[in-house]
This record gives structure tokens, sequence and C-alpha cells, in this order.
């Protein structure tokens, strides 16, 4: 077995296992955050379905910021939009046999890496044209749209530029899932875009991009806007709050 193979199984390893417990403990941080407030932003829903349908159009279609800045809205949806038919392309590597609709995918993951890439480029574009957004904009910005653009355009250069052996990137990564070690194709493009990635899994749990499972634990849009029709309770110390006013009524 070639160091190669070694360096990225080792790589990937770890990169998986920071991945995993770094997303696991910023979650758990995330939910033991005390709400102390009801602070919905308003208009909002004043029903639990309401707010999963709120939940549900801000995941999907980025509506407030649509409502606040068309531009940035089109740039960071095209983006968001095209990375999803990236990644769900890239499931054909993960799975033997490969799904049927991971199949029907393909044409448009393929031709959704441009997408992605313009999307991108919009994002970091604003950083410099934008006097406010440039003002505002930490270096750690910069180097994460870089990043990310960057893993876009090894992508397409595997694709249109030095194609690689897709068959051996495939039974590597089945190895690495079933513990069956498998040759890494020594290919610069590939082993560049493997790196970039394997980069990105390591920060991700520390970065600006942990918005993606934040959004979720925002009070601001995951409460219901009912403060008079139900007491809000602390999501820390709420049963002790709940111990103190059971207390007060019985007195």
């Amino acid at each position: 077995m070639s160091l190669l193979t070694i360096a990225f199984t080792l790589l990937f390893y770890a990169a998986t296992l920071i991945l995993v417990a770094g997303l696991a403990y910023r979650i758990r941080l995330y939910a033991r955050t005390p709400t102390p407030l009801r602070i919905p932003t308003t208009p909002a829903p004043t029903t639990t379905p309401g707010v999963v349908r709120r939940m549900f159009f801000e995941v999907t279609l980025f509506n407030s910021l649509f409502k606040s800045n068309k531009w940035i809205w089109l740039f960071g949806w095209i983006f968001h939009a095209a990375l999803l038919f990236v990644l769900l392309r890239h499931l054909r590597y993960f799975t033997d046999p490969v799904w049927s609709w991971v199949e029907l995918v393909q044409p448009l993951g393929k031709y959704a890496a441009f997408a992605m890439v313009a999307g991108l480029a919009g994002l970091w574009a604003r950083r410099f044209l934008v006097d406010r957004v440039r003002y505002i904009s930490s270096l750690s910005d910069h180097l994460m749209l870089a990043l990310l653009i960057a893993i876009g355009l090894t992508g397409l250069g595997m694709q249109y530029v030095a194609a690689t052996d897709i068959v051996a990137v495939k039974a590597f990564f089945l190895g690495l899932m079933y513990f069956d070690w498998q040759p890494m194709p020594a290919d610069t493009m590939l082993n560049l875009h493997l790196l970039l990635v394997a980069l990105l899994m390591i920060v991700f749990p520390f970065s600006k991009l942990l918005h993606a499972p934040g959004v979720f634990f925002s009070p601001t849009r995951n409460q219901a806007d009912n403060p008079r029709e139900k007491r809000h309770l602390p999501t820390q110390g709420a049963s002790a709050a709940q111990a103190t006013a059971q207390a007060a009524e019985s007195r």
C-alpha cells in the first residue's frame, strides 16, 4: 500500500471524526443555550405549524434574506441550491449499487458545479465591492470563500481538464467505509481536490458555516409569537422555574 493511500486514509478518518464530533458538540451547545425571552422576528406565526412552515421557507428559499437584499439572496440561493445537487451527485461514490434517484441527478449535479462557483464568486465580489461589507469582512471570511471556490474549481478541473479514474476513487471511498483500504489514484488534481475537501471538513465545526445547523436553533425564527397565550420558560432551568411557579400558585 502506497504512502499516498495511507496518508489520505488517515486524513479522511481524522477529518470525519473532527466533523462529526465538532458538529455534535456545537449542536448540543446550541440546544442547551438558554432562551430567556420570546423574541421571534415579527411578523411571526402564532402557532407551531406556522413556525414549521416559516422554517421550511427560510431554509429552502431564504425568505428573510430575499426580503432584505435581493442581490445577496440571488447569489446565496444559487450557491446553496447548486451545492445540494453537487453533493447528491457525489453520493454515487458512497453507494454500491448506485440508487436510482442518484443516477437521475447526475446531469444536474454535473452542471450545477458551474452555478456553485458563480454564486460563490458573486458572494466574494460583494465583500470587495460593497464598502460596508468590505469593512466588516474578516480574513476568515475571505479564506472560507476562497476554499469553497477552490474546491469547486478543482472538481471542475477533474471533469473537463484532467480526467481521473472515478472507478478507483469510488473503490477508495467504499474501502474507507468498510475498512477495506483500496489504492488512492495518484492524480494531482484529484489529490488537491480531496485535500481541500478534508480541510473544509476539519474547519467546518469552527467556522461561520455553522449557520447551516444553527438556523434551526435561532430563537428569532423557531419561536411562535404567542407571549400572551402561553408563558415562556427558558430552556435552561425550566424545571426549576416551573417548580417555583407551582409553589407560588399553591400559596
